[in-house]
């Protein structure tokens, strides 16, 4: 199975203090809701002793990245105010900065969470809006030196799924992200700092998922790491014919089809299967060297 030999793939991710080395298999960035309402797992980890319990189970199954958020994007969410998120985030993120040694990158959409977050030791800001819903939002990652990940989505969480229509998926994301990263590079966020992610279940219907999904590899044109956030999305119960079932084994398939473009980072909810399976594809001969 060939990995992207079109364009050259990011061989690292610049954060604040470290630097992300990036090879043929992809790194994990486990998932840490500390909200009630997640598409997927609200509710489970909004105390914060529980929030910093999974924290460090998702490392000790071997997350490369902690992501965690206070404040679900599912279609139709609603938003809560900056006071409240950094309520849910900031215990788990203080208490887990100070015992993990991975990156830990804060999933919001507010400078002021951010900033929060950077002053007790994050690393990252993974913003669904691309650094644009809070105009505070690129200032702070050009001053800080973040690394910063930067999302495609069609409107916003209450409106994203409303019929969401497109002429070319792909060339529109993939022009779409580029402008984006153009415009961070030229407010001084260097390249290097920046991942793209094309936003899987953002504004998309089943079609364009799987359209995305299949031609993630043309993502490399773009020169900075390629995370993809497919874990447990409604799309996988949709291919499969039952939106009831477990979403685990489509989330691990839509992994190590990832894992064959050479995409640099999977964004997901269960770290210990889709270690395992990524490890045993390659031993197995699934990845061809790079």
């Amino acid at each position: 199975m060939d990995l992207s030999r079109e364009s050259p793939r990011a061989d690292r991710w610049q954060l604040r203090r470290q630097t992300l080395s990036l090879g043929r298999v992809p790194l994990l960035m486990g998932i840490l809701n500390t909200t009630p309402d997640s598409f997927s797992d609200g509710g489970w980890f909004y105390d914060a002793a529980a929030a910093i319990d999974q924290g460090l189970r998702l490392v000790a199954h071997g997350a490369d990245i902690l992501d965690i958020g206070g404040e679900s994007t599912r279609p139709y969410s609603v938003p809560v105010d900056a006071e409240e998120e950094l309520r849910r985030v900031m215990p788990a993120l203080s208490a887990l900065g100070a015992r993990i040694d991975v990156p830990i990158s804060i999933d919001t959409s507010k400078a002021a969470v951010a900033r929060e977050a950077l002053a007790a030791g994050a690393e990252i800001i993974n913003d669904v809006s691309g650094l644009v819903r809070d105009p505070e939002m690129l200032a702070l990652a050009v001053e800080s030196g973040a690394g910063v990940c930067v999302m495609h989505m069609l409107g916003t969480p209450q409106t994203m799924q409303d019929d969401p229509q497109y002429e070319d998926v792909v060339e529109e994301v993939i022009d779409e992200l580029r402008a984006r990263r153009d415009a961070l590079v030229a407010a001084g966020i260097p390249q290097q700092r920046i991942a793209l992610d094309p936003g899987i279940g953002f504004g998309k219907k089943t079609s364009h998922n799987l359209q995305l999904l299949c031609n993630a590899r043309r993502l490399h044109e773009l020169g900075c790491p390629v995370l993809i956030g497919h874990s447990r999305k409604g799309y996988i119960g949709r291919v499969i014919g039952d939106d009831q079932a477990d979403r685990t084994a489509g989330t691990i398939g839509t992994a190590l089809a990832m894992a064959c473009q050479g995409v640099q980072i999977l964004r997901v909810h269960d770290v210990a299967p889709v270690r395992q399976a990524l490890m045993l594809f390659e031993a197995s001969g699934g990845l061809s060297p790079d």
